[in-house]
């Protein structure tokens, strides 16, 4: 079994940008930001309408290829676990990690949000939040993950069910076997067509990042932020306390690695997330730098998709710990410890509700409604939740490659060597071929 992928430059014909990718999309933030300033104080609007629709295309060029590249990746990922030694084992370690990690991040939102106390200073009141047009409950979460038809899921995007059902036609093509071969041969094409495709889409991040920074700048400006302070650093310090503490602590305790050599080989993903908002759309590229980081090829296939999908510590366990603090306290309601148990709860078991697309509202109405906390809390954040969405994917896509480093240590099957020569750049494309049996 493979367990590298070489960073030696790749054959190809086309046109390669003498800059590095990490370098590339830092110039699309400075650029962002100074084009999205000069928009703003200059109240040039024909800027701010072509910095919305560069940041627009780019994520509706994400988001075309989120349904069926979340249906087939899940779907092989699941069949490569044949060829992987102790599959169930693995499966197993892979999860446990995931909850484990949640439960710090969430408990450490918790303890920022009831120091700082968010809400406070803010002028907002009740009056100015309003119901979300979609809300999310146990039992909308569970009856939800069961798709009435094979069609809606897609056309609607309902990564869940999406979910679900690649799983389930996975795990079929396991228990036939052979007479299933020719399915799975065309799912393995399909899969590298679509990362193909969405490979192209990510070169672009330079330019969607201008776009979408840009118009953040403009739109928001610094009073928005200013306005929700508190709540805004409480995020951003949350998710750096998880980013830049706890996963290198477990890289050096756990999988006994340097945190640093990790984060010189994922850095791109990083920073992908951080500018596209969608674990999905990042998850071509955070599986390749998860190789490059010397995980096995046939394991990451497996754990980086079912990470995209259900491993969100900034989204899910950060954010809504902190978030029901603030609402509570806008809406003057008491929390006990009963009810921080509950957030603790939701934050673990339920993080696959927000299905590793942009914004993390789902889960945070999950979260207030299994607190019984009113639901016109999540309109008092959903102007800031953009530039906070950008830190809390950062985050979540960041706890993606970890978990399998750590399980690949632990397990033995972490390739040392590799590890050690990761680097940030450059980011060659991904090979996209099915890995040999």
């Amino acid at each position: 079994m493979s367990s590298t992928v070489k960073d030696s430059p790749q054959k190809s014909s086309g046109f390669r940008i003498p800059v590095p990718f990490w370098a590339q999309i830092l110039i699309g933030l400075v650029v962002g930001i100074g084009l999205g300033a000069i928009a703003r104080n200059g109240d040039v609007t024909w800027l701010v309408t072509t910095l919305d629709k560069i940041g627009s295309i780019f994520v509706q060029l994400l988001k075309l290829a989120v349904a069926p590249l979340v249906f087939f990746a899940i779907l092989v990922s699941i069949t490569n676990l044949r060829k992987v030694n102790n599959a169930a084992r693995l499966a197993s370690r892979t999860l446990l990690w995931f909850m484990i990690t949640s439960l710090i991040a969430v408990t450490i939102g918790l303890v920022i949000g009831l120091v700082t106390n968010p809400g406070a200073g803010t002028g907002l009141t009740p009056k100015d939040g309003a119901k979300p047009e979609h809300t999310g409950s146990w039992i909308d979460f569970l009856t939800g993950i069961v798709p009435t038809d094979i069609i809606t899921p897609f056309t609607e995007l309902n990564v869940l069910q999406i979910v679900f059902m690649a799983a389930v036609a996975g795990i079929a093509i396991l228990k036939i076997g052979e007479k299933a071969k020719p399915v799975l041969d065309l799912s393995e094409s399909i899969l590298a067509l679509l990362q193909k495709a969405l490979w192209w889409v990510i070169l672009l991040s330079p330019i969607g990042t201008i776009g979408l920074i840009g118009t953040a700048i403009a739109t928001y400006g610094w009073d928005l932020i200013s306005k929700y302070a508190t709540f805004t650093a409480d995020i951003y310090i949350g998710c750096a306390l998880v980013l830049f503490g706890v996963y290198p602590l477990l890289l050096a305790t756990v999988a006994k690695v340097n945190p640093l050599q990790f984060f010189k080989g994922a850095w791109p993903a990083i920073q992908l997330a951080f500018v596209s908002r969608s674990s999905v759309g990042t998850m071509p590229l955070t599986q390749k730098v998860t190789e490059r980081l010397g995980v096995p090829k046939d394991y990451t296939s497996f754990a980086v998709p079912f990470g995209a999908t259900t491993k969100m510590d900034g989204c899910a366990a950060i954010y809504p710990s902190i978030a029901a603090i603030f609402v509570a306290h806008i809406f003057d309601v008491q929390l006990g410890i009963k009810e921080y148990l509950l957030i603790v709860f939701v934050s673990v078991i339920g993080s696959a509700a927000t299905a590793g697309l942009t914004g993390a509202t789902v889960m945070l109405t999950l979260t207030l409604s299994t607190l019984g906390l009113p639901m016109e809390g999540v309109g008092l954040l959903l102007a800031i939740d953009p530039i906070l969405d950008m830190m809390r994917t950062a985050t979540n896509v960041a706890g993606q490659s970890v978990v399998p480093v750590i399980v690949a240590a632990r397990e033995g099957i972490l390739d040392k060597e590799a590890y050690g020569k990761a680097t940030a750049s450059p980011v060659d494309e991904p090979q996209l071929a099915p890995a040999a049996a």
